[in-house]
């Protein structure tokens, strides 16, 4: 197989094509389509991209699925980029193939709602497993391959795997090094998984981001076993760390998405001893029918020990949700996030808020308050996201170099990442109380002040009446 820059095949081989929102058209070949009609890929269909931003911004309905058409096909337009600028490299078809169908597959291993199942349900469910979703790719993609004969030989399929992990130590040591940039790049970030995802989220959400892609794939080019981009496009690949800080920020880490990540948590949680939820990640038949669709089954059910989840998702349904007590965001600082990891609890809160009333809260549990601590950054964590990119000029297209102050705009943070603390009371009757709770306990703290408290802020009326009206949210010290 042999595919141009357009996903045109100079063979004879027909191609199937399909139309997208984000990169209009493109087509993969029969072969690589053999991996698409395959149970393991078609369960992406019903597994959200966004999980349950989805109950936020209805729109947001997009799946794994299309997700995973646009990194395959952006993975092979990488690819035959590369060969048509610089033949010397002897990109083979093989290569390409093989990177569209590490594109395709990178993500079979996500559970139901993604990555609310993935990085919450199993840590909790599974304690001390450590399992991720690339785990259960793997697990998948082995079980396609030999379930459903697909013709990938030994070499190739540990070659896609390494491909998917990002990791040449993962297969044979005579695999170009460079093209491990393309999927899951580990050196700087810049790959076509998050191409994809960004300008796809962006526009299902509508905020739609101006990020020419094409022409970043267009510019790369590989010195020093590196994929490099024109230094025209500084600004543009820059974006590319923006853009993703802000969808952290204003999408995935929305109070209202998170208030129902930890609902279905809870659910799941709930009904797991029943129906082996988690167990279902070691085994790729039970795997094939793990999706959201899990929320249809247990509503479903008439067994009885499920009656606890389906009152949960009765919740959701009737809007009846986990609410957002106090926030804060605060400064980049590893021992910060440490500190208030190890301090801020829902046990100090509970009994801080005994403290204060008394008996009146007795019916306030451990188990009602939610602390949830997340770091937003660019890509890089606290680093500049560009700070492992080079570029070249074409000029001189066989140097390459890092971005330099003034080659690109001066207006950007001075540190690239922040924590963000989000409060939840799981009962509405005691939003007010948890906030008080939490507000007081911060305040006889010197060191969580120093955290939390800019020298902007006054000082807090803890004795004020704010918060008690689930609605009325104001952040702490603010």
């Amino acid at each position: 197989m042999s595919v141009s820059l357009s996903g045109q095949s100079s063979s004879k081989e027909a191609l199937r094509q399909f139309k997208d929102p984000v990169h209009t058209y493109f087509t993969f070949s029969k072969r690589v389509c053999r991996i698409i009609d395959t149970p393991h890929f078609q369960r992406l269909r019903k597994v959200k991209q966004l999980g349950t931003t989805y109950h936020v911004w209805p729109n947001a309905s997009h799946n794994r699925f299309e997700h995973c058409l646009g990194v395959g096909y952006l993975a092979g337009q990488l690819a035959t980029q590369l060969r048509m600028a610089q033949p010397h490299l002897a990109i083979t078809d093989r290569d390409v193939e093989c990177l569209q169908i590490a594109g395709l597959c990178h993500d079979l291993g996500h559970g139901p709602w993604s990555h609310v199942f993935d990085g919450m349900f199993m840590p909790k469910a599974m304690p001390g497993t450590n399992w991720q979703h690339e785990q259960g790719s793997e697990l998948m993609f082995n079980d396609m391959i030999s379930s459903r004969k697909i013709p990938l030989s030994k070499k190739d399929c540990s070659f896609v795997k390494a491909l998917i992990a990002g990791d040449p130590n993962q297969c044979d040591a005579d695999e170009k090094r460079f093209l491990f940039d393309i999927v899951a790049n580990k050196r700087n970030g810049l790959d076509v998984d998050k191409f994809d995802y960004i300008v796809r989220d962006s526009l299902m959400v509508g905020h739609k981001v101006n990020l020419d892609i094409q022409r970043i794939v267009g510019s790369a080019r590989v010195i020093k076993d590196q994929i490099c981009y024109d230094c025209k496009d500084l600004n543009n690949i820059y974006k590319i760390g923006e853009n993703r800080f802000e969808l952290h920020k204003m999408v995935y880490n929305h109070k209202t998405a998170k208030a129902i990540e930890y609902m279905i948590i809870d659910a799941l949680h709930l009904a797991d001893p029943y129906m082996g939820i988690s167990k279902a990640v070691f085994n790729p038949k039970q795997y094939l029918n793990l999706t959201d669709s899990i929320m249809d089954r247990i509503e479903a059910s008439d067994d009885e020990r499920l009656a606890p989840a389906k009152a949960i998702f009765e919740r959701i349904h009737d809007r009846d949700l986990y609410r957002l007590t106090d926030f804060k965001c605060f400064p980049w600082k590893v021992e910060n996030k440490k500190y208030i990891q190890e301090h801020i609890t829902p046990r100090a809160i509970v009994e801080t808020a005994g403290l204060l009333y008394g008996g009146d809260v007795s019916g306030l549990r451990e188990e009602d308050v939610i602390v949830d601590l997340t770091t937003m950054h660019y890509g890089m964590k606290d680093a500049n996201p560009l700070k492992n990119v080079r570029f070249y000029n074409k000029a001189n297209p066989n140097v390459s170099f890092r971005a330099r102050d003034g080659d690109y705009s001066t207006l950007r943070p001075s540190v690239f990442a922040e924590h963000k603390l989000q409060i939840y009371s799981k009962q509405s009757k005691y939003c007010g109380v948890v906030q008080k709770a939490y507000r007081h306990f911060c305040e006889k703290d010197d060191q969580l002040r120093k955290i939390l408290m800019t020298e902007e802020d006054p000082s807090s009326d803890l004795s004020s009446d704010e918060g008690d009206d689930p609605d009325d949210i104001t952040p702490v010290f603010r």
